[in-house]
């Protein structure tokens, strides 16, 4: 029997992928109605594909399918957050704990230039690359655990987060506390503390939150 060949990526994934984009750049905004026509029209293919694709990021917890009415991209509310960040709080500090008992001086030392960086993007308020270097540095801890199952839950949870249109960085003050908690993580690896990296890691992720609410309520008052 000839073996089967290997299929290039489905039309659908490409698609998938795409908007995934879009919605992380807030090209599409939350709560938007996804217009199929128009996207297929624009990305040239037939209705089929696209809506693979929205079942894939329905899956994900990126938009929204309602019976009827079509696709819409999936608005994250306070009590999500409330919800979602407390759960993410509990991985990534197990991902802290797991990471520095198997850390090895390569990894600590990758570490240590992500942190660098940090520093310097924190003193020039590049808050886009300061954003792009902590993602890095998140991963990095990930890999580091060694545990796949953990790594797979933060990033679907990560994805989701990534809809709200609120940018903690961006808020005033958390830049510097930001580099701050990561310093403090990153002496409990370096130090072999693996307890104390997960307590520093869990209360890092809930002060997102925290400087999340801060900047809810100063753009109510702005409003008002």
């Amino acid at each position: 029997m000839a073996p089967s060949r290997i299929a290039q990526t489905a039309l659908y994934q490409e698609v998938a992928e795409r908007l995934r984009q879009r919605i992380f750049a807030h090209e599409l905004l939350p709560g938007i109605r996804v217009d199929e026509q128009q996207l297929t029209v624009e990305y040239g293919i037939s209705r089929t594909p696209l809506r693979e694709a929205l079942k894939v990021l329905a899956a994900e917890g990126l938009v929204t399918l309602r019976p009827r009415r079509g696709a819409f991209v999936t608005e994250i509310s306070d009590q999500d957050l409330d919800e979602i960040f407390p759960l993410m709080a509990m991985l990534e500090g197990r991902c802290a704990l797991e990471a520095t008992k198997k850390a090895r001086p390569e990894e600590i030392a990758r570490l240590e230039a992500l942190h660098r960086q940090l520093q310097r993007f924190a003193a020039a308020n590049q808050i886009g690359r300061f954003f792009e270097t902590n993602q890095e540095f998140h991963f990095r801890i990930q890999e580091m655990s060694g545990n796949r199952w953990l790594r797979q839950v933060i990033q679907d949870l990560r994805k989701v987060l990534k809809l709200t249109r609120l940018f903690s960085l961006s808020i005033d003050g958390r830049l510097q506390q930001s580099l701050n908690e990561h310093a403090c993580i990153l002496e409990a690896i370096k130090a072999g503390d693996a307890l104390r990296a997960q307590t520093m890691m869990h209360d890092h992720i809930l002060a997102g939150r925290q400087a999340l609410a801060r900047g809810t309520i100063e753009k109510a008052e702005k409003v008002s």
